[in-house]
This record gives C-alpha cells, sequence and structure tokens, in this order.
C-alpha cells in the first residue's frame, strides 16, 4: 500500500497544483487510481470485503476532492466507483442466493420423495400385516425420523449467510471499473455518432470558445456530408475559441469567428448554439465556461435551441443551491490585464487602505435548466427533465456524506 499512497499523494499534488486540465483526463486519471486503490487492497477472510472497498475508496475520493473542489469530475467518478462496489457486491449475494435456493429445492424434493416412499411403505404394512416370522426378524430398535423440514430450513440459513468470495467480487469490481474508464475514453465518438441526426443541411451553428467533445460533433457531421457552417465566439479571456476555429477550419468547417460581444447581434443568423460543459447538475443546470450563460440567453430571446453534449462521467448528484454563491474557480488576474499597465492604481504596501483596482476573472458560468434545449450525452438524447433519472442510475444515495465536501460550509446545511 505504500506505493499506492505515493501514487494518492502524487495525484492530489496534482489537483491541487491544477496541473491536470479538463472533466474528461481527470475523470480517466481518477479511476484508473481507484482502480490500482481496489487492486492492491489487502482483504481478509473475516471482514465485509465489500465495506473494507468502499472504506478505502471513500478515504483516497475524500483526499482527491479536498485536494481542487472545484474539479467536479473527481466526486463523480468516487461516487460511481462506490456505485460499482454495491451493485457487484449485490449482484453476487443474489447470485449465491439463487444458487443455493435452487440446491435447497432439490434437497427438498429428494426429502419429499423419502417421504412419499415412506408413507407408501405405511400403508402397506396396515394393507397388509407382517406375518410372525417377519416381526421376530426385524429390528425394533429403529431411530426415528426427523421431521425434513427442520433440516432443511437449517441447510437454507446456512447456506444464506456466505457472502461473496473477495476474489470473486474484485474481479467483478474491477471489470466494472475497466468498462468506466472505456467509457470514458470513448464517449466523444457516441456522442459524435449523433451529429447527423441533429445538425442539418445549411444550418448555422454556433459555439463559444474550444471543447474536444463539440469538435468531435461538429466534425463528425461533416464527415456525414452535411454542409453548414459554424460560428465561433472566441471565448476570452483565454480565446480558446481561437484553437476551435483553426481546428474546424482546417477540418474544411465554413468557421466564422466573432467576439464573445457580438453573440447577441449574430444570434438570429444561428439555427442552433451547440457548447460543451464541465458538469451536469441534477436539476438539470450546467456549469460551464464563463460566457455560456450569456449566449444560453440570447438563444432563448431569438428561440434558438440550445443543445449541451456531454459525457455521462459529467453528471453530478449536486443541485445548486444559490447561483450567485455557486462554486466558481477564480482565475489569474493577468489573463485580463497587464499588472505593468495599471501599476499606479494598485497599491502594493503592507498595511495600505484598499486598492483601487478590484480584478476578478471568474472561470465558469451556471446555466439554468430552462435554458437547455437537449442534452447528448453517450446514451442518447435526453431533456433538462430527464437528468435525475440518469443520475440515479449511476450514483447511489448512500454518498451523502462524501457529496458534502463538494460544497462550502455556508451551504452544508441546505445542500441535498
Amino acid at each position: 500500500m505504500a506505493d499506492v499512497q505515493g501514487l494518492v499523494n502524487d495525484f492530489a499534488t496534482k489537483l491541487s497544483k491544477r496541473k491536470v486540465e479538463g472533466s474528461r483526463e481527470t475523470a480517466r486519471m481518477t479511476a484508473e487510481l481507484l482502480r490500482t486503490v481496489i487492486s492492491q487492497q489487502k482483504m481478509t477472510s473475516s471482514t465485509n470485503h465489500a465495506a473494507v472497498l468502499i472504506d478505502a475508496v471513500r478515504g483516497v475520493g475524500g483526499r482527491l476532492i479536498d485536494a481542487n473542489p472545484v474539479e467536479l469530475a473527481v466526486g463523480n467518478i468516487v461516487r460511481r466507483v462506490l456505485y460499482i462496489i454495491r451493485e457487484e457486491e449485490l449482484s453476487l449475494q443474489a447470485g449465491e442466493l439463487t444458487l443455493s435456493s435452487q440446491d435447497s429445492d432439490r434437497e427438498i424434493d429428494e426429502e419429499d420423495d423419502k417421504l412419499f416412499l415412506s408413507s407408501a411403505a405405511t400403508y402397506q404394512r396396515i394393507l397388509h400385516p407382517p406375518s410372525l416370522a417377519t416381526l421376530l426378524g426385524s429390528k425394533t430398535d429403529t431411530p426415528p425420523a426427523c421431521h425434513p423440514s427442520a433440516s432443511r430450513n437449517h441447510d437454507i440459513e446456512g447456506k444464506a449467510d456466505k457472502s461473496p468470495s473477495s476474489l470473486t467480487l474484485k474481479r467483478h469490481i474491477m471489470e466494472a471499473v475497466n468498462d468506466l474508464i472505456e467509457d470514458i475514453k470513448t464517449c466523444h465518438e457516441q456522442i459524435a455518432d449523433q451529429a447527423v441526426e441533429l445538425i442539418h443541411q445549411n444550418e448555422v451553428v454556433l459555439t463559444l470558445g474550444h471543447s474536444r467533445t463539440v469538435k468531435k460533433f461538429l466534425c463528425a457531421a461533416k464527415e456525414k456530408k452535411r454542409s453548414f457552417q459554424v460560428v465561433v465566439a472566441e471565448g476570452a479571456p483565454k480565446y480558446l475559441g481561437h484553437v476551435l476555429a483553426k481546428g474546424l477550419a482546417a477540418k474544411g468547417l465554413q468557421t466564422t469567428m466573432i467576439a464573445d460581444s457580438s453573440v447577441f447581434a449574430m444570434i438570429s443568423r444561428v439555427n442552433m448554439v451547440v457548447v460543451g460543459v464541465r458538469a451536469v447538475l441534477a436539476n438539470g443546470g450546467v456549469i460551464a465556461p464563463v460566457g455560456i450563460n450569456m449566449v444560453a440567453l440570447a438563444a432563448r430571446k431569438h428561440a434558438v435551441p440550445f443543445v449541451v453534449v456531454a459525457g455521462t462521467y459529467k453528471l453530478c448528484p449536486l443541485y445548486p443551491n444559490n447561483p450567485e454563491v455557486l462554486l466558481n474557480d477564480m482565475r489569474c488576474p493577468s489573463e485580463l490585464l497587464s499588472f505593468g499597465e495599471f501599476s499606479d492604481c494598485i497599491d502594493f504596501s503592507i498595511g495600505s487602505e484598499a486598492p483601487l483596482l478590484h480584478v476578478l476573472n471568474p472561470a465558469f458560468d451556471y446555466v439554468p435548466p430552462e435554458l437547455v434545449s437537449l442534452f447528448v450525452t453517450d446514451t442518447g438524447g435526453h431533456t433538462p427533465s430527464f437528468i435525475y433519472r440518469l443520475i440515479s442510475e449511476f450514483y447511489s444515495a448512500d454518498d451523502l456524506a462524501l457529496q458534502q465536501k463538494l460544497l462550502p460550509e455556508s451551504e452544508h446545511s441546505n445542500s441535498i
């Protein structure tokens, strides 16, 4: 376990220092680390194997969440793995109970056959009494037969108490976690396969910033011989929209670059908005790169469909308590301005009065569910009202204590 602790410490350091960028990469690395933790966990025959694995995953997951609470993908994967452990344990127990019930039914049938034969022999003796020679030659010390139902119930209880072995449970859990990692790696392709059903000929699609899922989605429609135009808002202050525009143009797509402030001016010419997000919350709202809420409001104003593309690993069982104080990541002010140009407005001396100039650089927006038209995930298209059902398929309600770590102290009392 020493090597595992080193891996956990190393990954927690990377998360705290923001050296791991992107929800997809973070989710993949988290799942792979938890797979290592499960495989290296030592268990004894006298312990509850599932409980030991759950405690180990929770301990590691809590450390990773504390390292970077803003990265919701970490908590999502930790909860997914906890859900997998519980489901695999229940599945194995159900399988063993089924086998034990089949064995008990077989034993019951055998006991019934014996009981029937003994009853038939008794009736035969009554109808045809044995002769005196037979009575003198028979054994009278035959032990009384115990009732078959007593031994039957004892055998069933003994078999029902058995729990799945640690090796079998581990093997099933590891296979399920491997499937989860594979889903994270291939979700973009599964989402892109649905592009041809949503993007039609001669349409204009608008997006903001840079998202690999959006890029694959648009390029997949292009490969299906769809002829359409893409309008890319540059996504200040990092201007990642420039990267997306160059990539789309290199793939042969007609691309137009606009400033973020031009979204309302251009939205009336657009047929659809397609964006990638950071996380999908349980109420159908999303946490997205800053500026996307403005795009959603513009789309709602002009009745333009607002489509969100996101893998299921971004589904988060959290509800927004208050959008104004929702978790956010304040980035470095140097992305907005150069300190050399504004040094006369900022007082760096210790113990002085408040500076005249404050610089805030939030990284995310919250988009409420009423502004979202459709979610396109690797399991298909869904409306915002259906998201809570998807979440119930991937997460367990027993992880509320872990969920609290994702919210600030001021929100703990009102969180769900």
